[in-house]
């Protein structure tokens, strides 16, 4: 990708879309409203502690060339290091709290988009009870009001926080949402224990977070009702919310 001014050979990163060259990593983009304005964010922000992969200009200044966006390469390995996701996600909160609500949040479609809605009563369509529905179902019982701020919060950091050793855990992409502020690591929480291993103790562990029972509760049904509405949904993946249901459910 010329355009970007990388320089070296294309490898593709295993498992993903994404492609590396040189100190260069190149993704496609599938919603470019999204694109540019986390382009604006990740180049601009300041986040103690963490590393950020900053987005890179093409050559002409803009973030987006013939459907693909450019950022810097990031050392590092996915890792099951959940406290320190968890406080990435409370740390990247943080420093997008006075971010205005972006406008593509309401034109935002998809079964992820839905299910969030879903999970905050602000939707009201059908779950398949064999993929999540009937969890979803006996635990949206248990909602009650959660009375914090909304913020634009990253919602799924559980797979785009890298690790390298002793270095601040690196950000590679987040996907954004207009809820409070600790709920991005309720999701990452919920995350830990469907698909990372993460047990009981550790959702006790940041009980201290405010509203953390409710705040788990809806990232688990925002899980519940994407599953269910996900066409490419495995049992697996419907296993690994089971846990988390039942686990959630205890401390309700």
């Amino acid at each position: 990708m010329n355009a970007f001014g990388a320089q070296g050979e294309l490898d593709r990163v295993p498992g993903s879309a994404v492609w590396r060259c040189g100190e260069l990593v190149l993704k496609p983009v599938a919603d470019r409203a999204r694109a540019v304005w986390l382009a604006d964010v990740l180049s601009r922000i300041e986040v103690p502690d963490l590393r950020i992969a900053r987005p890179v200009r093409a050559t002409d200044g803009r973030w987006i060339i013939g459907g693909w966006a450019a950022c810097r390469f990031l050392e590092g390995q996915r890792e099951y290091r959940h406290d320190e996701t968890m406080l990435a996600a409370l740390k990247l909160a943080q420093a997008t709290a006075d971010l205005p609500r972006p406008d593509f949040l309401s034109r935002r479609q998809g079964h992820h988009a839905l299910a969030d809605r879903l999970a905050w009563g602000e939707a009201d369509v059908p779950v398949e009870e064999s993929k999540g529905g009937r969890w979803f179902e006996v635990l949206v019982v248990a909602r009650r009001p959660v009375r914090l701020p909304d913020q634009v919060v990253p919602g799924d950091l559980f797979g785009a926080v890298l690790f390298d050793g002793p270095a601040p855990p690196g950000i590679v992409d987040f996907e954004p949402y207009y809820r409070p502020a600790e709920w991005g690591a309720a999701v990452a929480a919920v995350d830990a224990v469907s698909w990372g291993g993460a047990d009981l103790e550790f959702l006790r562990r940041w009980s201290h977070l405010p509203e953390w029972s409710q705040l788990l509760l809806r990232a688990l049904l925002f899980r519940l009702a994407a599953n269910s509405l996900d066409p490419r949904a495995t049992v697996s993946a419907l296993d690994g919310l089971r846990t988390a249901a039942a686990w959630v459910s205890e401390l309700l």
